[in-house]
């Protein structure tokens, strides 16, 4: 394989895919058209010289994905309102108070209202279910193992009740058809329904195996990192969530174009964990993730410059 570079998200009936600092948002509407948005990102980052420095560039693009993540949902979620809903009170005080940037706003707050969520589900809720244990246990080190597995748990748990829910399997679907378009192209075959459809929806790449790696690295920085003042260690595990974001980036994007045995073996779990958060698609999914695709790569030019070993390997 070869690594295409891109990457995208699963939407409301569509996937968004995003090339560079380019994004295309392709959406199945209710008339069974598809819609295809493109645009250019621009990231928090206005100094390209953070996006090179490695750990510091992940926190950075962990926070783009979830700004343009937020938008993407935002843009494919506008096709399925099924009436005009008349803007509430708090609405009409953003509108006055940030006019044109109101959504912008909105997004912002989401993100950050997102984040807060999650840090107090996945980091401070293990660090008080395990402090539980400490009446019969005396070791730091094995309350914080404990901890890693609380946090692991309710991770995995909190993926498997939402993958439960009818209108996010059929998000997974679009997940999965994401997935095996670009696995299409990075093994080298014509971007078409009848090769997306044999390739795999699981990728080294994906935000799930991500998430998965957060959680395992948070394990060791906890079990490593101790500090006596019950306050301080909540502290610590809200400021160290950002370095392990960014450690957690390194290992996918290093993932992403390796192929040594090593790192394929700590990927598993990931792709593991994929069979949860991606599903099979149908045509249309796999059509509307091609759309997107196109809308921003070349996939014709990467292939043709794609070694030749790919091409025959996917040939036999």
């Amino acid at each position: 394989m070869k690594s295409s570079g891109i990457g995208g998200q699963a939407v409301m009936e569509g996937v968004m895919m995003k090339n560079a600092q380019k994004y295309a948002i392709a959406v199945r509407k209710p008339d069974q058209t598809i819609e295809v948005f493109n645009n250019d990102f621009k990231s928090i980052v206005k100094d390209d010289k953070f996006t090179k420095i490695p750990i510091i560039r992940g926190m950075f693009n962990f926070i783009d994905s979830m700004v343009l993540g937020m938008k993407s949902l935002t843009f494919s979620a506008s096709f399925f309102e099924e009436e005009e809903v008349q803007p509430s009170k708090a609405d009409r005080v953003i509108e006055k108070l940030f006019k044109d940037k109101a959504e912008k706003f909105v997004i912002g707050a989401t993100v950050c209202f997102s984040i807060v969520m999650a840090i107090a589900l996945f980091m401070i809720l293990p660090y008080f279910i395990s402090d539980l244990f400490k009446s019969f246990i005396l070791s730091d080190m094995a309350i914080a193992a404990i901890e890693g597995v609380i946090r692991l748990v309710l991770f995995i748990g909190y993926i498997g009740l939402i993958s439960l829910m009818k209108d996010i399997q059929r998000v997974f679907m679009y997940h999965g058809a994401e997935h095996k378009c670009i696995n299409c192209i990075e093994n080298g075959m014509e971007l078409n329904v009848e090769n997306v459809k044999k390739s795999s929806k699981q990728h080294k790449r994906c935000g799930t195996s991500f998430l998965l790696i957060v959680m395992v690295i948070s394990i060791f920085f906890f079990m490593f990192i101790r500090v006596d003042s019950p306050i301080l260690r909540v502290v610590v595990r809200i400021v160290l969530v950002p370095i392990i974001a960014g450690v957690s980036y390194e290992f996918i994007k290093l993932a992403g174009r390796s192929e040594n045995p090593i790192v394929t073996f700590l990927s598993k779990p990931g792709m593991w964990l994929q069979n949860l958060t991606t599903r099979e698609p149908d045509d249309s999914m796999i059509e509307v993730a091609i759309a997107s695709v196109e809308a921003v790569f070349d996939w014709k030019e990467f292939i043709e410059e794609s070694p030749e070993e790919v091409k025959i390997q996917v040939q036999d």
